[in-house]
């Protein structure tokens, strides 16, 4: 049986060929993944619904165009990319010439989670092969069918050589972070990225960290509470709330508090109808041992709207809480699942006072029409991202980067970002070898005063 060591011995292999340089070469496995993931659209499919009970649009909508969006982006960029950065040199190097390069890295490690298992493996894959590296992945063993549907994909796709997928459980991983990667991805859990980063520090290797966190929805006054309760309840319960940038829970401004109560309440219902359990739009959790995490959640508060579940089917509806304490476990942990707590406040200040005495999430969400509002929430509070007046919808944007702060991660991807984070740009400076100026050699024959002057001078730039 091949080792871990062994594969990465035989992709670090490859990549000092320098057959994964060419621009040519990067394009061509951009596109061959693209025709894979169209070719394979309808056994991913399949496989997502087995494991996570995703209905087909919306897993075609949050995965496969997602992977589609993000491949044909690069590919249109690479060219531009890729090219030098020229950079000014100071006097003193005259004549000479900067610039930046990016470079890959070498043989980089993905370790994709299970609440978007196609997106989130593939998506940094294609920075990784548009970067010029080689790539290891590691699905979650907990979307198995995923897993295997992912494995055939990309075994059909690509040399392994240069792209090779894992499958396994815990202590896979375990050894895949043991090995000297250039770099690693991860996304999943806060407490399996700390073991991911300990794990990496043996080797001094580079990580990327996508967390999550308890990412907050600010609804004020102003907002219209309709266009806001639709789309908060679409980003709350896209995926039975098993999404890392889902809204964790709403604080609305307390004159409009059960209005917004109304407005979610009839979101709800029109989405998937008085029972969530036999619509075809909604999805299911993804194991007993999450199911059962979420039941423990709902003593936390007063439910007053879902509720409902049923442990055989994996079914947990689209819960509203209110009543509920700060202190309660349900507002200590990132619920990860489709209950809602609901607290109101009186005035935005204590609000924002209290959200900067908690970590910094994965992203904030606030509803306002004002831009004074917006621009305040923007100054006093931290988090990885902020979409104002919507929710999710900022992942999707190829120009805005995403990633955590803090506790819900460091480093960003996406568009050029995904680039940026797998390439190493080097910088270069190539000087003629005429003039030698003799005056910058020991020893000095310059005046210390008259050195100062020359060295602000040449230096100056």
């Amino acid at each position: 049986m091949t080792t871990v060591r062994e594969i990465l011995d035989e992709q670090r292999a490859f990549f000092r060929t320098g057959a994964t340089r060419p621009l040519e070469f990067r394009v061509e496995q951009l596109r061959r993944l693209q025709d894979a993931l169209k070719a394979g659209e309808n056994f991913l499919l399949q496989a997502l619904a087995k494991d996570l009970g995703r209905p087909a649009p919306e897993a075609v909508v949050s995965e496969i165009a997602m992977v589609a969006a993000e491949i044909e982006y690069a590919a249109a960029k690479l060219r531009r990319w890729v090219r030098p950065q020229r950079r000014r040199v100071p006097l003193l190097a005259f004549p000479a010439s900067g610039w930046i390069q990016p470079e890959p890295l070498g043989v980089v490690l993905i370790l994709g989670p299970w609440n978007y298992p196609v997106q989130l493996l593939l998506m940094p894959l294609v920075g990784a092969i548009a970067a010029g590296n080689c790539a290891v992945l590691k699905p979650s063993e907990l979307a198995p069918e995923t897993s295997r549907a992912l494995a055939r994909l990309i075994r059909d796709t690509f040399s392994p050589a240069h792209v090779r997928l894992l499958e396994g459980g815990p202590d896979l991983a375990e050894a895949l972070v043991s090995e000297p990667f250039d770099k690693i991805f991860f996304t999943g859990s806060r407490s399996t990225g700390r073991r991911v980063m300990l794990a990496a520090a043996h080797h001094l290797t580079p990580v990327v960290l996508e967390l999550g966190g308890k990412s907050p929805c600010i609804v004020c006054k102003d907002a219209p509470l309709d266009v806001a309760a639709r789309r908060i309840a679409w980003g709350k319960f896209l995926n039975a709330g098993q999404t890392c940038v889902a809204p964790d829970f709403v604080l609305v401004e307390e004159p409009v508090c059960e209005a917004l109560i109304e407005a979610l309440t009839r979101a709800i219902r029109e989405f998937f109808g008085d029972n969530p359990r036999r619509s075809a739009d909604y999805g299911r959790i993804v194991n007993r041992a999450h199911f059962e995490r979420l039941r423990s959640l709902l003593s936390g508060g007063r439910v007053i709207l879902g509720g409902d579940m049923d442990a055989e089917s994996l079914y947990f509806g689209p819960t509203l809480i209110t009543d509920v304490s700060p202190d309660a476990p349900l507002m200590q942990e990132e619920i990860f699942g489709p209950l809602l707590p609901i607290l109101s406040f009186r005035h935005l200040d204590e609000a924002l006072e209290w959200l900067a005495q908690q970590p910094a999430p994965l992203a904030l969400y606030l509803f306002t029409r004002q831009r004074a509002i917006q621009e305040r929430v923007l100054a006093r509070t931290r988090s990885g991202g902020v979409c104002i007046n919507d929710t999710i919808l900022q992942v999707a944007a190829r120009e805005l980067p995403f990633g955590g702060l803090g506790p819900s991660g460091m480093g960003v991807y996406h568009g050029h970002a995904s680039f940026q984070t797998f390439s190493h740009y080097r910088p270069v400076l190539r000087r003629s070898l005429f003039p030698d100026w003799r005056w910058r050699y020991p020893p000095s024959r310059l005046a210390l005063s008259r050195l100062k002057c020359l060295a602000r001078w040449l230096l100056r730039w």
